[in-house]
């Protein structure tokens, strides 16, 4: 059942959030295994198929054509092999720092309803912002195409100032709900809050309702949202083929986590990590009997991962459940190997480029954006 009100009132868009790098170098080589190689060490050819502007994220449209979102303000439908529009009714977004234009989520029945979802940093009062999440109907006849009746169906809370840790990755999971990353903002104690939605994911009914068997139903309209809590900057979320979620964050000074989502489950942060503060400070340790989920993997020296893939393809057929994650100041491609609920380091494949997002596409390539000013978009297909 979804109970009657909104996750917030429904109001007009306004702005949008992306985020950026932190962290140091590489991961953890000790425990990462050879990739398979081919002549150019890869076991995978990379194609590029256009270039953007700091675009953030993307999504495959049922009849192919791809959605890319650009960190300052502007969505692009790209036809392959054709021509590449802008989107008309794209929310004003709060560009700066980590700020901008975010996510970009297609509904499972967009066939029948049309219905996108866009992420974004949204301005509040005086040097205040939050992340916020809207919907409307992606029009492609009649005209241009553009998003009609857009309406923010949830939104970060409160707003604060600063311009980091939006996080707002959305998936949508096999119980047809919504999945939505809320980062700390880089105010740690929010994140073990639960009169607050910011350090947490949420769950929310595809039009922002509020469903009532999330674990803090009865306990108020803020903590309905919250699926988990504990996280720092999520900046990606995915689910396996047997319906677990996963969640990719940035930890401080190293303690990157690749985390299994269980409902009203604790991760830690501030509390437990396995990094430490950028002053110097320590954060203790993930440790047994801490009353913290751990990571099913971390890592230090840090990654800054920027998004998760979980496999479903065929294209690829060893690699099918296991988790891919885009690392920006680590300029990989990272594969980790999934089994059930246990997690191992794999491959981690040097891109030369920091790596935004990452995707499936509807053959099974693996579609990469790049960071920054003419970021690339790359299709990843087999190398033999």
């Amino acid at each position: 059942m979804i109970r009657s009100f909104p996750a917030l009132a429904l109001v007009s868009a306004l702005a949008l959030a992306a985020c950026g790098a932190n962290g140091s170098a590489a991961n953890d080589s000790a425990d990462t295994a050879p990739a398979a190689t081919t002549k150019s060490g890869k076991p995978f050819t990379s194609a590029e198929m256009g270039t953007f502007e700091e675009p953030w994220a993307l999504a495959f449209l049922p009849d192919g054509r791809i959605l890319v979102t650009e960190k300052k303000g502007v969505l692009k439908l790209v036809r392959l092999g054709g021509d590449t529009v802008d989107v008309a009714g794209v929310p004003k977004v709060d560009y700066g720092g980590q700020g901008g234009l975010g996510d970009v989520a297609v509904h499972p029945d967009f066939a029948n309803n049309g219905y996108i979802y866009l992420s974004f940093a949204e301005a509040g009062d005086g040097d205040t912002r939050g992340a916020a999440v809207a919907r409307g109907k992606l029009v492609l006849d009649g005209g241009a195409p553009r998003i009609e009746g857009l309406q923010v169906i949830w939104r970060q809370e409160p707003k604060v100032s600063g311009q980091g840790h939006y996080g707002h990755r959305i998936a949508f999971g096999p119980d047809g709900m919504m999945y939505v990353s809320s980062g700390e903002r880089q105010k740690f104690d929010p994140a073990q809050d639960l009169n607050s939605n910011l350090g947490k994911i949420v769950r929310l009914s595809d039009t922002g309702m509020i469903p009532s068997d999330n674990p803090f139903y009865d306990q108020g309209r803020v903590k309905a949202q919250v699926w988990a809590y504990g996280i720092r900057n999520p900046l990606g979320i995915d689910f396996d083929s047997d319906g677990r979620l996963w969640e990719m964050e940035m930890g401080p000074k190293g303690g990157d986590e690749l985390n299994l989502i269980k409902a009203g489950t604790n991760y830690g942060y501030p509390k437990a990590s396995n990094g430490d503060h950028y002053d110097g400070k320590d954060i203790p340790d993930h440790k047994p009997g801490d009353g913290f989920e751990p990571p099913k993997v971390f890592w230090n020296p840090s990654i800054s991962p920027s998004s998760l893939l979980i496999y479903k393809g065929d294209l690829f057929p060893d690699w099918k459940g296991d988790a891919f994650i885009g690392a920006l100041s680590g300029e990989a491609l990272i594969r980790v190997d999934l089994n059930g609920e246990t997690a191992t380091k794999a491959d981690q494949w040097p891109m030369e480029a920091r790596i935004r997002a990452v995707e499936q596409g509807p053959d099974g390539a693996i579609w990469l954006l790049e960071d920054g000013e003419n970021g690339r978009l790359l299709k990843l297909t087999p190398a033999y």
